[in-house]
C-alpha cells in the first residue's frame, strides 16, 4: 500500500481536531492554514512524511524565522505541526516525536492592556441606548465587561442559555464546554431593555414573498435578522469609542482582560476568576496577577506610611500638627 502522503494526513487529523476535540470554526481553520503552510514548505524541500525528523522541524523553523514570523506566531506554527507529528508517531509514519529535540528561546507573553473603571464607564455611557441598535450594543458590552465572555461566546449566545431571574449566563466556550458564569445587576438592566425593543431591529425587514421573518434563535441580531458578527461588533464598539481618542486602541477582547483585572483588584479568588473566564490552564489567569501586582504597589505607595516619599511624609506630619 502506498504511504499517505502530506495531503491526505494533514486533512485526516484536521478533521479529528474538529470532531475529537470540538475546536471552535476559526481554530480549525488557523490549524489547516498553519498545516498548509508546512505542508508546502515540505514539498518544496521534498520532505516525506517518513524522512520527516527533528533536523527537518529545525530548518522549518529557520525558515520561518527567515520570514520575520514574530515569535509567538512561530510557537503557533510549531504547536500545529507538534500535534500532526504526534500523529504520525501513534500511525507508524515516524519512529519518534521530532518536538523535544527542537529548543527555542523563551517569548515571555506580553501583559495585555486594559482600561481603568472610569475610561469603562465612560464608553459605555457613550453608547446611545435612545435606538434598538443602541441598546444592542450597550447590552452586548455589559455581557462582554460584566461576564468576561470571548467575542466568539458573545455573539453565539441564544436566549435559552440567558436565565435573568437566576442572573447567570449559560456559556459554550473552547472545546464546547459549558460553564456558568453570573450576571451583574447592570447587565442585567441593559439586557432587559434590549429584549423589550429586540423585535424593532428587524421589525422593518420581511422575506421575499412579504412575510415577517422567522425570530431568531440568537440574543443579539442584525438589521437583516442574523446574529450579529465577530466583525460587526468590532465595528460597533470602534464607532462607541471614537469619541475619546484615548480609547483607539479598544478591541472586543479589551472587555474580557478588563473583567479579569478588575476582579482580581477588588481581591477575586484567582481560581474563580479562572473558572468564570473559562481558563483550562490556571496558569493562563495568572498574566492577569502580574496586571494587580501593579496595582497592589500603587495602594501600598499612596497608603503605607512607610512607603511614602519624603516629601508627603513631611506633609503629613504638618497636616497632622
Amino acid at each position: 500500500m502506498k504511504p499517505a502522503g502530506w495531503d491526505a494526513l494533514v486533512d485526516r487529523f484536521i478533521a479529528r481536531m474538529a470532531v475529537e476535540r470540538g475546536l471552535a470554526r476559526h481554530s480549525v481553520e488557523s490549524y489547516a492554514r498553519d498545516l498548509r503552510d508546512f505542508q508546502d514548505w515540505c514539498r518544496k524541500e521534498r520532505v516525506e512524511p517518513s524522512s520527516f525528523d527533528a533536523s527537518a522541524l529545525t530548518a522549518y523553523m529557520e525558515h520561518l524565522g527567515a520570514r520575520k514570523l514574530a515569535p509567538s506566531s512561530q510557537r503557533r506554527h510549531l504547536s500545529s505541526v507538534r500535534g500532526l507529528a504526534r500523529e504520525m508517531v501513534e500511525s507508524g509514519i515516524i519512529e519518534r516525536d521530532p518536538l523535544p529535540a527542537l529548543k527555542m528561546r523563551s517569548n515571555p507573553r506580553p501583559l495585555p492592556r486594559t482600561m481603568s473603571r472610569t475610561d469603562i464607564e465612560a464608553l459605555i455611557a457613550a453608547i446611545d441606548t435612545s435606538t434598538p441598535r443602541g441598546m444592542r450594543d450597550r447590552a452586548m458590552l455589559e455581557l462582554a465587561y460584566g461576564c468576561g465572555l470571548r467575542v466568539s461566546e458573545l455573539i453565539s449566545l441564544k436566549s435559552h442559555q440567558i436565565e435573568l431571574g437566576a442572573k447567570l449566563v449559560s456559556v459554550f466556550g473552547k472545546g464546547g464546554k459549558e460553564r456558568l458564569v453570573p450576571v451583574g445587576g447592570a447587565a442585567i438592566r441593559a439586557l432587559k431593555n434590549y429584549l423589550d425593543h429586540r423585535d424593532e431591529i428587524v421589525a422593518s425587514q420581511r422575506n421575499e414573498s412579504g412575510a415577517a421573518r422567522r425570530p431568531s434563535p440568537y440574543v443579539f441580531i442584525t438589521r437583516l435578522g442574523g446574529p450579529m458578527t465577530r466583525q460587526g461588533f468590532f465595528k460597533a464598539l470602534k464607532e462607541w469609542a471614537a469619541s475619546d481618542p484615548r480609547l483607539s486602541w479598544v478591541s472586543p477582547h479589551t472587555m474580557r482582560h478588563c473583567f479579569a483585572t478588575h476582579l482580581l483588584e477588588g481581591g477575586a479568588d484567582l481560581r474563580a476568576v479562572q473558572e468564570m473566564l473559562g481558563h483550562a490552564d490556571i496558569s493562563t489567569t495568572q498574566i492577569y496577577t502580574h496586571l494587580s501586582k501593579s496595582h497592589l504597589r500603587r495602594i501600598h505607595r499612596t497608603y503605607h506610611p512607610r512607603a511614602l516619599g519624603a516629601s508627603a511624609r513631611v506633609n503629613s506630619r504638618v497636616s497632622r500638627a
